[in-house]
């Protein structure tokens, strides 16, 4: 009798999916097979006869099968001839697999597959994403090794991941005297808070932007970025969240819709990695830039809270404004100055030169409170890797033309996720949500593990001052307001827009903004865009966020059932639930 010989094999565990708000699966993963071949099972037989036979028969299975060249048996017959675990083929699909077994089992092919002998078929899962590039900068992707990359595939990594089961014995003789079998852990489920419909709309309308500007564009793409959040205002739930360029998930380093065959056999390796790295980052999370003019109720606001304005001043606009002694005049948008200014219309047409009388008012001590108390320069805790802090001025160290500035949105920096955490703020009433792509955890079987609550962090303002501030937003909306040709029939609409000058300054380089919401008195839904850097000859055009707002709303909030100026839902069979 042969020396009995210690084996055993990991039976791996299956990876948790992730699901959409309304069960649909946006990431899972899907049962394949590793072929293995024994080729000491195989080469076992003395009788030469029978042992070429069941060679000749278990290359012929291993081809029409696998597609698993002859060729490739007899490289394993001559170098590794007592080798028990040659992997033959890995991820064979279920077909596959199902094909060969009936193989061995049918009794009318008897004779032709009499003899095969030495496959088994190893069991194990390979990560498969259904809508291909949809919510690619969330979800994520996770590698072979099932380690999550980046998005929620990274962030909650420990929780999809379960633990390997293992199958082990003694051998004697090619055949197994003892098994034990310790079944595989499989992963956990999440629910994401994500709206896989809703998500659909938002991207398809960010690609028809991008396709009509490409031809504009050095790499294909009609901007740097374009990006939107659709948020849920009353609980910090993100309902879709997408920017552009985006990725397949199934094949995340495929860079060839970006790029020519020609210019990619021209790139050196370390060209790749940035070019992907730059791919996979999320803009909606990991990028800070100036807000431009969206920051302007944020000002409105700390001088409201603070008492320093009562909400009946009167501002003049002549358009510029000198700050401070030998310094330069600060220009406002409107350069032939808006005249006589409310707040309510230093909202609805921007004014920059009453918020900078604004500013003066509230002094740089309070103004600097409250952009932390609003969630600027801090990470806003999303359940999502990579997040920003942005940049704010040093209170300490500020002179009078920063602070100018930083009254209208220029020379700070923000995330989208601080300004739609922020702004929902202002608009609910003054609650600050934490903002989060996950609702749920759910065991194997669909049971609830953990439910994730909103998370109230703060008070931010008083519902006094959201209620005017709301007021104010509504006004960019109507007449002649900056935000007019953004409003949707049928909806009571807030918002505020933003041309943000990038630097270096008067370089023709901006980023457009609009952020609004619906219904005006209690707010369902907030919706963020931002277009950095269209390829158009004039990048300060807000028309082309505006255009790409209204899209969305238009198709989104009906959908999405957000109520109407009648007080009517919207009317579809969906909603984001």
């Amino acid at each position: 009798m042969e020396q009995q010989q210690y084996d055993s094999r990991v039976i791996p565990f299956k990876r948790g999916d992730i699901l959409d708000r309304n069960g649909t699966k946006i990431a899972t993963s899907e049962r394949v097979y590793n072929v293995i071949l024994d080729a000491k099972v195989m080469l076992a037989s003395e009788d030469e006869k029978k042992k070429n036979k069941t060679i000749s028969q278990t290359k012929k299975a291993l081809e029409e099968c696998f597609g698993i060249t002859e060729e490739a048996v007899d490289k394993v017959i001559e170098e590794n001839p007592d080798g028990r675990y040659n992997i033959m083929l890995k991820g064979a699909t279920y077909a596959q697999a199902q094909a060969f077994e009936a193989m061995e089992e049918n009794e009318d092919d008897k004779e032709e597959y009499a003899y095969i002998s030495g496959v088994w078929l190893e069991e194990d899962y390979v990560r498969k994403y259904p809508y291909n590039s949809l919510a690619s900068d969330v979800i994520g992707f996770s590698n072979a090794d099932d380690v999550g990359t980046i998005g929620l595939e990274a962030s909650y990594n420990a929780i999809l991941n379960g633990v390997d089961g293992r199958e082990y014995g003694y051998l004697e003789e090619g055949a197994l005297l003892e098994r034990t079998i310790k079944e595989a852990e499989n992963g956990n489920t999440i629910v994401s808070t994500i709206d896989a419909e809703l998500q659909k709309i938002v991207e398809k309308h960010i690609l028809e932007f991008n396709e009509t500007y490409k031809d504009n564009a050095e790499k294909g793409n009609g901007s740097l970025n374009t990006a939107v959040i659709i948020a849920d205002p009353q609980s910090g739930e993100i309902l879709a969240q997408a920017s552009y360029p985006n990725f397949d998930l199934n094949k995340p380093r495929d860079i060839s819709a970006y790029y020519t065959e020609k210019e990619l056999k021209k790139m050196k390796e370390e060209e790749k990695v940035e070019i992907l790295n730059n791919l996979w980052r999320d803009f909606c999370v990991s990028d800070s830039y100036e807000p431009g003019s969206t920051a302007k109720p944020f000002t409105v606001a700390a001088g409201l809270e603070t008492g320093k304005i009562r909400g009946n001043e009167v501002y003049t606009c002549g358009g510029s404004l000198v700050v401070a002694e030998d310094t330069e005049p600060i220009n406002c948008h409107y350069t032939a100055g808006h005249g006589t200014q409310t707040i309510a219309q230093s909202i609805a047409n921007s004014c920059n030169v009453a918020m900078m009388e604004m500013i003066k008012v509230i002094g740089a001590e309070d103004f600097y409170r409250y952009q932390s108390i609003f969630g600027f320069g801090a990470q806003t805790g999303i359940d999502l890797p990579g997040e920003a802090e942005g940049i704010l001025q040093d209170p300490e160290l500020v002179g009078p033309v920063d602070l100018a500035t930083n009254s209208f949105g220029q020379n700070f920096n923000v995330t989208m996720e601080q300004m739609v955490a922020g702004m929902s703020a202002l608009i609910n009433g003054g609650n600050y949500y934490e903002p989060h792509v996950v609702k749920q955890i759910q065991d194997e079987n669909g049971n609830v593990i953990e439910t994730k609550e909103s998370v109230l962090k703060k008070r931010v303002i008083s519902e006094q001052t959201s209620t005017m501030l709301k007021q104010y937003m509504k006004t960019v909306m109507e007449g002649t307001g900056t935000g007019a040709s953004a409003a949707v029939e049928g909806y009571d609409i807030g918002g505020k827009t933003g041309t943000a000058e990038k630097y270096p300054r008067n370089s023709g380089k901006h980023l457009l903004s609009f952020i609004g919401y619906a219904p005006q008195d209690d707010p369902e839904v907030l919706i963020y865009v931002v277009i950095d850097e269209p390829n158009t000859e004039s990048q300060e055009d807000s028309s082309l966020v505006l255009n790409l707002a209204r899209s969305i709303m238009e198709e989104a909030f009906p959908y999405m059932n957000i109520s109407t100026i009648d007080g009517a839902a919207g009317c579809s069979s969906g909603a984001a639930g």
